[in-house]
């Protein structure tokens, strides 16, 4: 099935060439696609070289830095635009082992949605700090039961999805950034009754370049689980109403 790898990036010229080195060897028949918020380091210009030495590398750059969700849209837009079947999400400082991903790709034969889970049997968190974790944790079981998730991490970056599934979900109207987009179409993809299977995986902190989550982030996607929530138990409340008034 063809192939798209959505890489988002921003200043992150340290790692591109090893994750796109990474790639091309353990995906050849994939295509990289680089979408970078113009980082003021070099990443885009990086990866264009990278693009003309191994090819399949294509870069889509952005004017300003306009947050993951964004760069996800554009990049699954590109993709379904040239009629790529398999959409892949991952972060380019190696948190996600790019080794993991043939065996993301080969559940995707079976499944809408795949995501590359840190708390299903097998999955584990290396080094993290216990609140760290517990943050964590707590917000994916918060998130899950406020809106019927029934995940175990619907805050995971690392994923496949198939294209008639993004369609089905209508990603281009999903406006969460960070966690909150990645719970937002967890959330839709289960509205839509979207098959989702979990795979194990070990999610590592990044040794090179700077983080980008923040409490920010955070916050907005409690808010936003919140939100949903509140919105979900309305539709549900109408849906009675309706029904009583039919009887």
């Amino acid at each position: 099935m063809r192939t798209l790898v959505v890489l988002p990036t921003y200043n992150e010229a340290l790692n591109i060439e090893p994750m796109v080195r990474a790639l091309r060897r353990i995906v050849p028949a994939a295509t990289v696609l680089v979408v970078d918020d113009s980082s003021p380091d070099g990443t885009a210009a990086r990866a264009r070289e990278l693009g003309a030495e191994v090819g399949q590398i294509e870069v889509l750059e952005r004017p300003v830095k306009a947050g993951l969700g964004g760069a996800y849209r554009a990049g699954f837009a590109w993709g379904l635009e040239r009629g790529y079947e398999l959409l892949v999400e991952i972060d380019c400082d190696f948190s996600h082992d790019p080794e993991m991903l043939p065996t993301l790709l080969h559940e995707a034969r079976a499944f809408d949605v795949v995501i590359g889970s840190r708390y299903v049997v097998g999955g584990s968190t290396p080094r993290w700090s216990v609140p760290r974790l517990l943050l964590s944790r707590g917000g994916n079981w918060y998130a899950s039961v406020m809106l019927g998730l029934r995940v175990h991490d619907a805050t995971a970056g690392y994923r496949v999805y198939r294209a008639e599934a993004l369609e089905q979900m209508d990603y281009e109207s999903v406006r969460a950034d960070g966690y909150g987009f990645q719970i937002e179409m967890t959330f839709r993809a289960r509205r839509a009754g979207l098959s989702i299977s979990e795979v194990p995986i070990a999610f590592t902190d990044r040794t090179r370049g700077e983080s980008k989550m923040s409490g920010a982030i955070v916050g907005e996607a409690l808010w936003l689980v919140t939100r949903w929530s509140l919105g979900r138990l309305r539709r549900s409340h109408a849906v009675t109403e309706q029904g009583r008034q039919h009887t």
